[in-house]
């Protein structure tokens, strides 16, 4: 116990150390010179943030998905920051020099999460063939591409991970994104929706995740009754991590390549989706943030990270899909817990809570 209290004054002496934000502004776009990343930055700090997209003709799908996802970052930020009670998100504005740019908010050492981030993006230029392949394998390529051929592209999305102190806590991760292509020689344009948000615990409590995945049925039922079972199976599957034979965690919803309804439709089932994400998660959060813990539950948390950490840069869509376009490695990145753990050949004794969560890892159950 007297552990677990350093522990704890170590964790608000740090958060008192980083609650300065600032804001980024986005700059005059420069073209990059050979050899750096295309990405343009500034320290000016401004209060307003301008829209990311080129759009002039009001009320297109490009314009309504980026009010949507800078809408849902502002409110899941506010809603976590009162369930932290002190760490406030720092602010980075950012532009791409071959079209568009994002915001990343970023909350290090809080008093609860030691580290939260939520990013949005809205990037637009040319891309290769290979990378569409990456952002949706179902997606449509030119029969006969050529070495090195692009493909003109539009993308915005928001994208979130965050990781408590707290063992007891969940990781929490989402993504909701839009995406199009405009037309080349042997290929048509083509749109889809993506997304998904999916919980991480390192030990399972059934009551909370009946609550995390019933939030999410209930969006999806509102939608399409057929939703919540496709989508709870795509993100057992999208989430296994290969190489280990498990799930990164306790899934969610997810899915890609949607366009089977108008964009309306699906955009609005998006903005649920985001909507859904703090009275999903917070509540859980809030209920276990200060449950005593001991050091060897914090080690099997640890653990547990490290196989996040595995599963990110190895398998996620998202992480090779930014690296492939030349986005903001910090953004990207932003994912990676601040601490982790490998430890060889490491297995949970029989009976005990981590073997019980490793099995529901290798063999998912229906939690609604």
């Amino acid at each position: 116990m007297q552990m677990q209290v350093q522990q704890r004054q170590a964790f608000k002496a740090a958060a008192r150390r980083g609650r300065s934000t600032t804001v980024r502004a986005l700059p005059t776009m420069e073209k990059p010179k050979s050899g750096q990343q295309n990405i343009v930055e500034t320290t000016h700090v401004t209060s307003k943030l301008p829209a990311l997209h080129r759009d002039v003709d009001q009320g297109t799908i490009r314009q309504k998905m980026e009010e949507m996802i800078r809408n849902a970052q502002d409110s899941i930020c506010a809603a976590i920051e009162e369930v932290d009670g002190g760490g406030k998100f720092r602010t980075d504005a950012w532009q791409r020099a071959e079209g568009g740019g994002g915001i990343s908010k970023v909350m290090q050492q809080g008093n609860v999460w030691e580290k939260a981030g939520v990013a949005v993006s809205v990037v637009y230029g040319e891309m290769p063939v290979v990378a569409l392949k990456t952002a949706n394998p179902d997606a449509k390529v030119p029969k006969d591409a050529k070495p090195g051929q692009k493909v003109p592209f539009f993308a915005a999305g928001i994208s979130s991970v965050m990781h408590p102190y707290n063992p007891h806590c969940p990781t929490m991760h989402f993504n909701y994104r839009y995406f199009e292509t405009f037309p080349i020689e042997g290929l048509a344009g083509q749109w889809w929706f993506g997304g998904g948000t999916d919980i991480t615990p390192s030990y399972l409590v059934p009551e909370d995740l009946k609550h995390f995945h019933g939030t999410y049925k209930a969006v999806c039922d509102k939608h399409d009754a057929t939703y919540y079972a496709k989508m709870k199976a795509a993100c057992d599957e999208y989430f296994l991590i290969k190489h280990r034979g498990e799930m990164r965690g306790m899934g969610g919803i997810f899915y890609e390549g949607l366009n089977d309804k108008s964009q309306e439709e699906i955009l609005a089932f998006s903005r649920d989706c985001a909507a859904a994400v703090a009275p999903a998660y917070c509540p859980i959060v809030s209920k276990h943030k200060n449950d005593a813990f001991t050091p060897a539950e914090k080690e099997w948390q640890q653990v547990r990270r490290g196989r996040y950490v595995e599963y990110n840069l190895i398998y996620d869509r998202g992480t090779i899909f930014g690296l492939q376009t030349g986005g903001r490695v910090e953004s990207i990145l932003m994912s990676m817990p601040l601490t982790a753990r490998w430890e060889y050949d490491h297995h949970p004794a029989a009976g005990s809570r981590e073997a019980d969560f490793l099995d529901a890892a290798r063999n998912p159950r229906n939690w609604a």
